[in-house]
């Protein structure tokens, strides 16, 4: 057995120090060691996308990187997302347009959503499209969360024009 390494992180915001074998994923040291469980792991190979964070602000598959390829790094999750228990713009649009059913895909589609209308306010639909191909959803079918995505980029377009 390996032994453990102190990394510090930022998750959400907060400064946590973690003691993880250094083989561990991050995604397993989200879940298991900070109870994070909102980070979802399916395929482990970072193919259906549900284990999506952001690091630094890019969107990337938590269960392909090492806890400690995370250290000293802005690491935002899904449980982030929320402020004093009020939904964030994309998680209520996702909610208005029935944009899950099962669930287990959400969180990693509301991280790479988020990522994108940081980096790219302005995204056209075809190219939220194009981002989402890296997810896979066996319930809804894309539409509805085209269409959450859509609308909350333009509510947050309209909100950065007010300001």
């Amino acid at each position: 057995m390996t032994q453990p390494i102190d990394i510090n992180l930022n998750v959400n915001g907060r400064d946590v120090r973690v003691s993880v074998e250094p083989r561990r994923s991050l995604a397993d040291c989200l879940r298991h060691d900070l109870s994070l469980t909102g980070t979802h792991v399916g395929c482990e190979h970072g193919v259906c996308g549900a284990c999506t964070v952001m690091i630094d602000g890019e969107a990337v598959r938590s269960c392909l990187v090492l806890a400690v390829q995370a250290e000293d790094r802005l690491v935002e999750t899904v449980e982030g997302l929320a402020t004093d228990d009020c939904l964030g713009v994309i998680q209520d649009e996702f909610r208005n347009n029935h944009a899950l059913q099962c669930g287990f895909c959400t969180p990693g589609i509301l991280m790479t959503a988020q990522s994108l209308l940081s980096a790219e306010p302005e995204a056209s639909n075809d190219r939220i499209r194009e981002v989402l191909s890296g997810h896979i959803c066996r319930c809804t079918g894309y539409i509805p969360i085209v269409t959450a995505i859509a609308k909350a980029r333009d509510r947050l377009s309209a909100a950065s024009r007010d300001h």
